[in-house]
């Protein structure tokens, strides 16, 4: 007879809580917070991916109210990627230095989920992935997200085949490159929010995505300016002065460029 699933044995109880390891001797008290959260923060990039393609496969079907109801389950999630940074937070600079040399080159820029995510949501970077060895699961997973078409494809297939007149040159357009400003396309958008409520959710569920990720990088780069200032990060990156130029970098400037003119 198989064994009874218990919730130790369906949520691998015993390997999840032998994860977190500290290098530091003693440990360092608060090092096991840093792991923590940033184990929990690749687990819910895993999810906001899953979800992402959910969103993909609703609007290819022509499911916007789906598409929808998983974007706020999206956004849901990047409110609590958020609230964690309070967490992070409670841990003082001295604390943070106590253990910060055991990272050796280990840096956030090396999470390829969260590269992933930025892909999947159209901000792509071809030196994101040369980061990563070819081969391997992370550089595998990054070159499918950088030859498939972006969440802004994705949804401006769906406008075309909801009989909204997308110019061809934005469909057919290279997905690996950024979401560039289109006139025509802002006013096809604004007719959306005046003639067709359906499909104006979808566009303000898309602003507050934007939105949410803007808030995130936001937060961010105040956490790491107010843990380390402004020393270089780990790994050789240059920690809060790269982030900064990260910030006020919409997604999809055309949902920002029409509000004027509401």
């Amino acid at each position: 007879m198989s064994q009874a699933v218990t919730y130790n044995s369906y949520l691998k109880i015993d390997e999840l809580l032998a994860l977190q390891q500290p290098r530091s001797d003693g440990p360092e008290h608060d090092e096991l917070l840093f792991i923590v959260i940033h184990q929990v923060y690749e687990l819910w990039f895993k999810e906001v991916l899953h979800e992402l393609d959910r969103v993909q496969h609703l609007l290819a079907s022509d499911e916007p109210h789906g598409a929808q109801h998983t974007l706020k389950r999206v956004l849901t999630i990047l409110k609590v990627l958020v609230a964690q940074l309070d967490v992070l937070e409670t841990m003082t600079p001295l604390e943070f230095q106590s253990f910060r040399e055991r990272l050796d080159q280990a840096s956030g820029f090396q999470s390829d989920q969260f590269r992933q995510l930025e892909f999947a949501l159209g901000h792509k970077s071809r030196g994101a992935i040369d980061r990563f060895p070819e081969g391997g699961r992370a550089r595998q997973a990054l070159e499918a997200r950088w030859h498939a078409p972006t969440l802004w494809d994705g949804f401006l297939r769906y406008l075309a085949r909801e009989g909204h007149a997308v110019p061809p040159a934005l469909l057919a357009r290279d997905v690996t490159t950024p979401v560039a400003p289109s006139p025509e396309l802002q006013q096809i958008l604004i007719g959306i929010y005046r003639t067709d409520p359906k499909t104006a959710g979808i566009c303000e569920r898309l602003v507050d995505l934007d939105e949410g990720m803007q808030e995130w990088r936001y937060r961010h780069v105040k956490m790491v300016e107010r843990t380390i200032g402004t020393k270089p990060g780990t790994g050789g990156s240059a920690g809060a002065a790269y982030l900064r130029t990260t910030l006020m970098q919409p997604l999809y400037p055309d949902l920002w460029a029409i509000r004027g003119q509401l």
